[in-house]
């Protein structure tokens, strides 16, 4: 029996208990003065007397079941008679096996080792040591000739020799293709003619995802070359999406991206590595993790759609026969970080509400064209801008050499509207 049928209203069988104890002083007050009536009248009460013990009783047990099955079902009674609404049962469900995902992407993940060139710089002169590093690639894509693989460019860059190993341990040395460093990714390649048969057909071309897609919440899963030790996976959820972090390139400049936040473990080596959606898609590059004293679970993937839109770049200078050491270079470059500033923000400060310039870089088209730091810019070559990220989608539209008008907010003229024409540069 159930141990809510032990707990059942101690107060309830108290007042049963003192019922019962006043009928049976009732019945035998009543039956002193019932016997001469042949027994008649004693027999009447009686009768009343068991129909009441029954109703006592029969109530009893209809309010502890009643009782009971309110603690088992979760329902609250108040004082009214009224029922208190649970909360909405959710349709999501719990992912706790991700071993067939593991096992049809773990085909399409490789273990990048870069040996770079390290110069020292000592009292007995300068000299060069080979420093080796760890990452982690995607294969995205194949032609007749090389397999392609997507990484982050900072576990490619300074590389002397590059080295692919694949999930059955097979290792082939790799080359750079391209690159982008402002955004942290690099796709390099294998020659088909350097891996073996086996290795071919054990291997797999990767599905990207659409990051887009993407809500808080959602299931997230990371496969990387962590320490170096061979692959592993780990697993979370989409922590946030579009968060704003500042990174530094291999040029010294700083960047800001927007990222996609994960809790699903980050370690090194697993740079250049997938994050997953619960499809088994690429949905991300894992590019950085959040590291302080008292800090966990803040790991940072680039986005797949910008992913896609710079590896297009990157083959399409390919097939041209162009340079493609930067997949930038051609691109446009503002020089500046900045800030976006929310309606909330703009109204606290009282400035408008657009991209607060947190920086100008030196000697960039920005500062030729007269933006300083704490400008406000709230349009871009004619459309309006709230966003880095649509600074930056709009200068991806556009050449080194493009003239744009820009509308800015003067801080230093009590954030007077002013329009600039502005010379871009290049990105290197």
């Amino acid at each position: 029996m159930s141990p809510y049928f032990y707990t059942i209203n101690y107060t309830f069988l108290s007042h049963i208990i003192f019922k019962l104890y006043f009928v049976q002083r009732l019945y035998k007050g009543a039956t002193r003065n019932m016997y001469s009536n042949n027994g008649y009248g004693k027999k009447v009460l009686k009768a009343v007397i068991i129909a009441v013990i029954f109703g006592l009783v029969a109530g009893g047990v209809f309010a502890g079941v009643t009782y009971a099955a309110n603690k088992i079902t979760g329902t609250k009674s108040t004082a009214q008679g009224s029922t208190i609404q649970g909360t909405a049962v959710s349709t999501a469900t719990t992912v706790s096996d991700v071993s067939d995902i593991a096992s049809n992407t773990l085909p399409s993940v490789v273990s990048v080792t870069n040996v770079s060139l390290t110069q020292y710089r000592t009292l007995y002169g300068n000299f060069v040591q080979e420093t080796p590093s760890a990452g982690t690639g995607v294969i995205f894509s194949q032609d007749s000739d090389n397999l392609y693989i997507v990484t982050n460019n900072h576990v490619v860059e300074n590389s002397n020799s590059l080295t692919v190993t694949f999930s059955d341990g097979a290792a082939v040395p790799a080359t750079i293709v391209g690159k982008s460093d402002s955004a942290d990714i690099a796709v390099i390649c294998v020659k088909v003619s350097d891996i073996d048969q086996g290795t071919l057909a054990v291997i797999k071309v990767s599905v990207m995802g659409d990051s887009n897609e993407l809500v808080v919440g959602d299931g997230a899963i990371i496969i990387g070359n962590a320490l170096g030790y061979g692959q592993s996976v780990t697993t979370g959820v989409i922590s946030a999406i579009n968060r704003q972090i500042n990174t530094t390139d291999s040029s010294g400049k700083t960047v800001m991206n927007n990222l996609i936040q994960t809790d699903a473990a980050v370690n090194p080596g697993n740079s250049g590595g997938p994050l997953l959606n619960m499809k088994g898609e690429v949905v991300g590059i894992v590019s950085a993790k959040y590291a302080s004293t008292g800090v966990e679970g803040m790991g940072y993937a680039i986005p797949s759609s910008s992913v896609t839109s710079i590896i297009n770049e990157i083959m399409g200078s390919k097939s041209d026969g162009n340079a493609v050491e930067d997949a930038n270079a051609k691109g446009a470059y503002l020089g500046i970080a900045g800030m976006d500033i929310s309606q909330s923000t703009a109204k606290q400060y009282d400035i408008p509400t657009g991209v607060y310039v947190a920086k100008v870089y030196e000697g960039s088209s920005a500062e030729q064209a007269g933006i300083a730091k704490g400008d406000v810019i709230t349009g871009f070559d004619g459309a309006k801008v709230t966003s880095m990220s649509q600074i930056k989608n709009i200068l991806s539209t556009h050449n080194n050499g493009d003239v744009v008008k820009i509308t800015i907010s003067k801080a230093d003229n009590n954030y007077e509207t002013a329009k600039v024409d502005v010379k871009l540069g290049g990105s290197n």
